[in-house]
Order: structure tokens, then C-alpha cells, then sequence
């Protein structure tokens, strides 16, 4: 049993361009469900986890009209422009004194034993953490042109993952006293402008984020298996 009341957060206001389709990303076709049904569906069947909170667009007409946006557990916020804005709507919804883990709507692969691996890091440590992957690949940076500047070295480089979990008050406090708003691309990114300590829980590199065509490929594979 969870030493902490538990709630999963899910971003849901984007639209997702790069992937090329007329409705956001999140309600594309797989397996016979949306992304957006297989990325919520472990938080919802994990018996610790008390309530998903998911932030979508007002104009939103896809969410309502699917059977998980009817689960008990599920409610369902106004998101805004940013990623950052949607996870604070939704977190001012939730006690703060609970853990939230903020996952990814396009993160359909996310598997039970990695939020696990997640929640139990954090009970042990008493600290924020997220999943990530390691770099394996040799990692380069390049000019705005194109041209390679150098080539960087992968010791101790990570793919940022999600779900990422830490203390709500603690989180909301991060983001809403950020000093480069701006600059907030995921949760721990608002923790570290704030000077908290997060941890690293290696996660599956399967657990990806559909952006492109070629990823919803990958993504029914992975789910295929």
C-alpha cells in the first residue's frame, strides 16, 4: 500500500501538429482505442492511484465522447495555451498534500511496473523523481544551419520520460514562481529553476512519445507486444 494519496495528472490540451492529422494527436487510432485511452489506462487500473485528473482545450470535442471520460476516477479540467498551464489547472484541483504523477497524453506505451519502479522510488527517497532513458546513441549539437558544432559526451545523459512524480504544494509552488516560465518543457524542469532535488528511476526507452508519423508505427508495436 502507498504511503501517499496518490493522483495522476494528464496534459491533454495540445494539438500536436508534427504528427500530421486533422485532430490532435492524443485521439488518433491504436489498436482499436485513441492514444490518449492506452496513456490513461494504467493509471486508472492502478489500485494506489485515486483520481486522474485530465486537462484538455476548451473547445475539446473528442474527450467527453469517449467511455473512460465517464470512469470514476476521471475528471476533467479547462488546460491552457502552454503544457505548464494545463498541468497547473489541473493541479490546483488536487489536495495539496498529494503526490501527483503529470504523464504524458501521447505516452500510450507507459507500462505498470515503471510506475511502480517510480512510486516506490519516491517513498524511499522522500523526493521528486521521473522516469528517463539513457542515452545510447552518440549524442551531436549543430548550428541553426545544420552544421555540427561538437559532438557531446552521452556519460550521464538522459531521456527525460514520464510520469514524473512530486509533492503537489511543492510543484505548484516551482512553477508558479519560476524565474524563466518560459523555459518550463516538463515538471522537473520547474523543480530544479526552484533548487529541489530530483531523482532519476531508469524507465523502459519503449515507454515513447508519439510526435511524428513514424512514431504511432512504434507505439502499436510496442503495444502489439
Amino acid at each position: 500500500m502507498s504511503l501517499f494519496n496518490l493522483t495522476a495528472v494528464i496534459p491533454a490540451a495540445g494539438i500536436g501538429k508534427r504528427v500530421g492529422a486533422d485532430i490532435p494527436k492524443q485521439y488518433l487510432q491504436l489498436l482499436g482505442k485513441t492514444i490518449i485511452e492506452h496513456s490513461l489506462e494504467p493509471f486508472i487500473c492502478h489500485p494506489e492511484i485515486n483520481k486522474v485528473i485530465v486537462s484538455i482545450a476548451d473547445n475539446d470535442c473528442w474527450f467527453r465522447k469517449l467511455a473512460v471520460a465517464k470512469h470514476p476516477k476521471v475528471e476533467i479540467v479547462t488546460g491552457g495555451k502552454e503544457r505548464v498551464d494545463s498541468v497547473l489547472a489541473a493541479l490546483q484541483v488536487v489536495n495539496t498534500d498529494d503526490y501527483v504523477l503529470v504523464h504524458d497524453a501521447a505516452r500510450p506505451c507507459i507500462r505498470s511496473s515503471d510506475i511502480n519502479k517510480l512510486i516506490s522510488s519516491v517513498q524511499l527517497s522522500k523526493q521528486g523523481a521521473i522516469l528517463a532513458s539513457k542515452v545510447r546513441d552518440t549524442m551531436k549539437r549543430s548550428s541553426d544551419c545544420g552544421l555540427i558544432i561538437e559532438t557531446v559526451d552521452r556519460e550521464n545523459l538522459w531521456h527525460a520520460l514520464t510520469p514524473q512524480m512530486f509533492l503537489n504544494n511543492e510543484l505548484i509552488t516551482a512553477i508558479q514562481t519560476a524565474s524563466h516560465p518560459k523555459s518550463i518543457t516538463d515538471e522537473a524542469s520547474a523543480m530544479e529553476m526552484s533548487g529541489m532535488t530530483v531523482n532519476i528511476v531508469e524507465g523502459r526507452s519503449d515507454n515513447l512519445k508519439v510526435t511524428r508519423e513514424e512514431d504511432l508505427i512504434l507505439a502499436e508495436l510496442y503495444l502489439s507486444q
